[in-house]
C-alpha cells in the first residue's frame, strides 16, 4: 500500500515532539509533505525551532518546515511553557538546527499546496491551536476539496478540561479558530481528552522505547519521562497521557481507535467556558454530523506501534 500523504500542523511541545518523531519514523506509512508550525505551547519562533530540532534528530531534513501564525485569531495568546518547559521540549538537550525553516508563511504554503492537490488526496493533522488551519480556510475555502480529513488533537467532553474546568488547551488557545474548522464540511476525526487519557506512557513503556537506543527513540523517551514526572500528571506510575501522537497512530493503524459520530460547536464568548467543545451525538438535534469523536483507544497497541516505528527511525 502506498504511503498516505500528510501535512502536519503543530506547536511543539513535548507531546507534539513525540508525534513528530513518530511521523518522521513512519516512512512506510506516511508521506509527510511538510510541517507547519503555529504559536501555542510556546511562541511561534520556538515552535518552528523545535520542529527543526526534531527533524534533525530524526534525520528527516527532506521534510520542509513552514512557520505560521504568531497569535490567535482574536484572543490574547495563551502559552503553556509552565507545562512543556521554557523551551517547549522539556529538558531535551537542544541545539540550533542546521537548516532554517522555509521563507514562505505556513498559511500561504498550505493554500498553494492544497489548491494544487487532487481531490481528497491529503490528510491534514493538527495537534496545536487551529489558527493556521482556520486562517487558510477563511482565506481560501476551496482548499477543502483536497483534504481527505482533518485529524485533530483537541477537545474534551466526559473527561473535563486540562486548562480550565471544561476546555482542553488546544481549543482554549484559539476557540474562534476551532469553531471555524469544526464548522466546515470536511470530515474531521477528533482525538479529545476522552480518548487520549486512555493512552498512558508508563515508566515501563518508556523504558522499552529507550532501549531501542537510536536518537529518535532516546529523544522520545526523554520527552515522555519529562511529561510523566510533571505534577499535573502524577502519580508517575500511571504515566502521562499520550495526546498528540494519537492522530498519527490512527493514520497508520485506524483499528487502534473507536469513534462516535457527532457535531461539535465551540464556545467562543463565555469567559467561564471559553474553548468548551459541545459534543452532540444526537443526529436529530444536530444533523451535520461531520465529526468522528474518539471514545476508545487500544493503548497497548499504540505503544507497540510507536516502538515498531521508532525502531525504523533513521532508515531510508
Amino acid at each position: 500500500m502506498s504511503p498516505l500523504t500528510v501535512i502536519f500542523d503543530c506547536d511543539p511541545g513535548v507531546d507534539d515532539g513525540v508525534a513528530l518523531l513518530l511521523a518522521f519514523a513512519a516512512r512506510d506509512a506516511l508521506k509527510v509533505l511538510g510541517i507547519t508550525t503555529v504559536a501555542g505551547n510556546v511562541s511561534a519562533k520556538l515552535t518552528a525551532r523545535n520542529a527543526g530540532v526534531l527533524r534533525e534528530i530524526a534525520l528527516r531534513e527532506d521534510v520542509p518546515i513552514y512557520a505560521g501564525c504568531e497569535r490567535p485569531l482574536k484572543r490574547s495568546p495563551i502559552e503553556a511553557g509552565h507545562f512543556h518547559g521554557e523551551s517547549g521540549l522539556g529538558d531535551l538537550p537542544l541545539f540550533e538546527p542546521r537548516h532554517a525553516v522555509e521563507a514562505e508563511h505556513a498559511v500561504d504554503w498550505l493554500i498553494q499546496t492544497l489548491l494544487a492537490a487532487p481531490a481528497r488526496s491529503i490528510a491534514l493533522v493538527a495537534t496545536g491551536p487551529l489558527t493556521n488551519v482556520a486562517t487558510a480556510l477563511l482565506r481560501e475555502p476551496s482548499i477543502t476539496n483536497a483534504i481527505r480529513e482533518i485529524a485533530i488533537m483537541g477537545g474534551a467532553r466526559s473527561e473535563g478540561g486540562n486548562i480550565t474546568a471544561s476546555a482542553e488547551y488546544n481549543i482554549y488557545a484559539d476557540p474562534h479558530a476551532a469553531q471555524v474548522v469544526f464548522a466546515t464540511d470536511v470530515e474531521i476525526v477528533a482525538f479529545g481528552l476522552d480518548v487520549t487519557h486512555q493512552v498512558r506512557a508508563t515508566p515501563e513503556r518508556i523504558d522499552t522505547i529507550a532501549r531501542l537506543g537510536n536518537p529518535s527513540a532516546v529523544a522520545t523517551a526523554n520527552l515522555l519521562t519529562f511529561a510523566t514526572y510533571l505534577p499535573a500528571n502524577s502519580p508517575a506510575a500511571q504515566g502521562a497521557p499520550l495526546h498528540d501522537p494519537c492522530p498519527i497512530a490512527w493514520l497508520i493503524e485506524p483499528a487502534l481507535f473507536e469513534f462516535r459520530r457527532c457535531h461539535i460547536e465551540v464556545e467562543t464568548e463565555s469567559t467561564l467556558t471559553a474553548g468548551h467543545t459541545a459534543v452532540e451525538f444526537r443526529a436529530d438535534v444536530a444533523p451535520h454530523q461531520n465529526v468522528r469523536w474518539g471514545v476508545r483507544a487500544n493503548a497497548a497497541g499504540i505503544f507497540d506501534l510507536l516502538h515498531r516505528k521508532l525502531a525504523q527511525s533513521g532508515k531510508a
